[in-house]
């Protein structure tokens, strides 16, 4: 827990007064918005936000930030967000939340993006299942095309009966692609299918920074990441090429 609070407070702390901002979703991005709704309060900030899902949208209004949208600032300054995985590259999976279609448009929509993460979080190679948001007519036929080059399975709540529906209505697919060696064209194969909306796979061409977090401090890395491991396992330390 410690990475993650020491990635949000640096996060925070990059947040200038009267910048709109792209908020992500995620636990990680409540803890930012906390730490950044103390700096708002203390410091008298005004700060303008696009939220991506509900939870951040309550969490953002809690905090002391202004809710605008895209139709008011198509372009935003910063956008921060969390990750379920990272590679070495800057290549990330997204969506546990179910938010990432929401979420890929807000980062597209800012000039910088920022992605703040335990580096637990951060591994050589993406390879943990990738969730894809799918119109719910098209999800039987999604599924089939999906199995032919991974193993899909619909993603069912914990709170209710049933497929788990997005924000935007529509069904989360969780695929299982083994390691993932080129995340780009994985993307566009999965974003070629008729039915899906947006794939969980955030390509390092949209990343500008990732914000790590470690027990005892956080570190903003730009560079690729010299990825260290032993036995199978990531290490704590990462070191970063300019």
């Amino acid at each position: 827990m410690g990475g993650k609070v020491n990635a949000a407070k640096k996060a925070a702390g990059m947040v200038e007064d009267c910048s709109v901002i792209g908020i992500g979703s995620g636990t990680t991005i409540e803890i930012f918005l906390e730490e950044l709704g103390r700096r708002i309060k203390e410091e008298e900030l005004t700060v303008y936000g696009v939220p991506s899902s509900y939870q951040s949208h309550l969490a953002a209004l809690k905090n002391g930030v202004k809710i605008v949208d895209l139709f008011q600032y198509p372009e935003l300054d910063i956008c921060f967000d969390g990750a379920d995985q990272v590679d070495e590259n800057f290549n990330c999976i997204k969506g546990g939340g179910a938010a990432l279609t929401r979420e890929k448009i807000v980062a597209t929509a800012s000039k910088k993006v920022y992605i703040i993460v335990d580096s637990s979080k951060i591994v050589e190679r993406l390879n943990m299942p990738v969730p894809i948001e799918v119109l719910p007519f098209a999800c039987g036929f999604v599924e089939k095309k999906l199995a032919e080059i991974g193993k899909p399975v619909i993603r069912t709540g914990s709170g209710k009966l049933g497929p788990v529906v997005t924000d935007n209505g529509n069904f989360i697919i969780d695929c299982d692609f083994g390691e993932i060696k080129k995340p780009e064209e994985l993307e566009r194969e999965i974003d070629e299918i008729p039915g899906v909306v947006e794939s969980g796979i955030f390509c390092s061409k949209l990343i500008d920074g990732v914000i790590a977090g470690y027990e005892n401090k956080a570190e903003i890395l730009k560079g690729k990441i010299r990825h260290q491991t032993q036995r199978g396992k990531n290490l704590s330390s990462h070191t970063f090429k300019p």
